[in-house]
């Protein structure tokens, strides 16, 4: 009675979309001498409207309306292809992605889940599961389905990225950065591997920090994560005018770089003491976000260390504004009294 109820379902999907070519088949006319090439979508269309049997027609329709966010016809799309083809782990694993992107965690695992026992060494299915594990968590059976990974391909650097991600959440920072390692070494451009590497080495303070980040420029050398990284480490090793450097390489890549804006300011505030400088940077740090509550006081402090207590007070009355009892704000007001 299934088979009968589910060869009557497939037939019935199939008639529709056999009638939807027909009627489409006058308009794909009217179009045929336009200038305008095909989209992909009109090209699996039309494909579709040739062969409305083939399920991987569908699948890559619905991995194409996934990337165009609509959801619904994705989700369409890949059910018709489970039900021409519900043996393929790939399908599956298209519609954990369609789960995912909906937010629903339980039935994005439940479709690797069944792609992964449609074939236990889909890669592309154990890794994606083994992300979706740590997303919610689950750190035991991201580590099992890792380790299941490597025992299929030692030579797979996502896993191992992935691993060292799991070990920095468990703040386990040398196994995380063993793992991290293993990833960069065998992929020599995997950029997210030399950031993560650098990020760990810049909080040890190790001279490491420079060459992790340099690889990440190598790869992609506008990375803003990368040179805001360096500058960090020239400024904890009071190397300042290399840190200044790389806040300029900065903002020539993005002008509207807040951080590098007020990192430099500080630079200029606490350890050069050129005030105006400093007042510069911290200003435009303030234009590109007015509720920049550090901003307003280091300037404050800057005006108060000039002497020019008016704009001082005013900045350091913002800084109340926006964060009622600060500290240092109030600090700054009683010594402005007091002059």
């Amino acid at each position: 009675m299934n088979s009968i109820k589910f060869s009557f379902l497939l037939f019935f999907v199939l008639v529709i979309f056999q009638w939807s070519c027909v009627n489409k088949s006058d308009k794909d006319k009217t179009n045929e001498n336009s200038e305008n090439p095909k989209t992909e979508l009109a090209i699996l269309n039309e494909k579709i409207c040739d062969d409305s049997t083939d399920a991987n027609l569908f699948d890559q329709r619905a991995l194409l309306f996934l990337q165009e966010n609509k959801i619904n016809e994705a989700l369409h799309d890949i059910n018709i292809a489970l039900q021409i083809d519900n043996s393929n782990s790939d399908f599956f694993i298209t519609l954990s992605d369609i789960y995912l992107k909906m937010g629903e965690a339980v039935k994005c695992n439940n479709a690797l889940n069944k792609a992964i026992s449609l074939d236990k060494e889909n890669m592309n299915a154990i890794l994606k599961s083994a992300e979706l594990n740590f997303i919610v968590k689950n750190y035991k059976k991201t580590f099992e389905l890792l380790n299941n990974a490597i025992k299929l391909d030692e030579y797979n650097p996502m896993a191992y990225y992935i691993k060292g991600y799991t070990y920095l959440e468990l703040y386990d920072t040398s196994r995380a950065i063993e793992n991290f390692q293993i990833a960069a070494n065998q992929k020599q451009d995997y950029y997210e591997a030399y950031l993560q590497l650098g990020v760990l080495f810049l909080n040890k303070n190790d001279i490491r920090t420079i060459g992790y980040y340099e690889n990440a420029l190598n790869v992609n050398p506008q990375s803003i994560e990368a040179l805001y990284g360096i500058a960090m480490y020239y400024q904890k090793n009071k190397e300042y005018q290399k840190a200044l450097d790389k806040y300029t390489g900065i903002l020539k890549i993005d002008s509207n770089n807040t951080l590098a804006y007020y990192n430099t300011g500080y630079i200029y505030l606490v350890y050069l003491n050129e005030f105006e400088k400093a007042i510069m940077y911290f200003s435009d740090a303030i234009d590109i976000s007015p509720a920049y509550t550090d901003a307003y006081y280091n300037r404050g402090y800057c005006y108060e260390l000039l002497n020019d207590f008016v704009n001082a007070r005013n900045d350091f009355q913002k800084t109340l504004e926006l964060v009622t009892n600060h500290k240092k704000a109030i600090e700054g007001l009683n010594r402005i009294d007091k002059q």
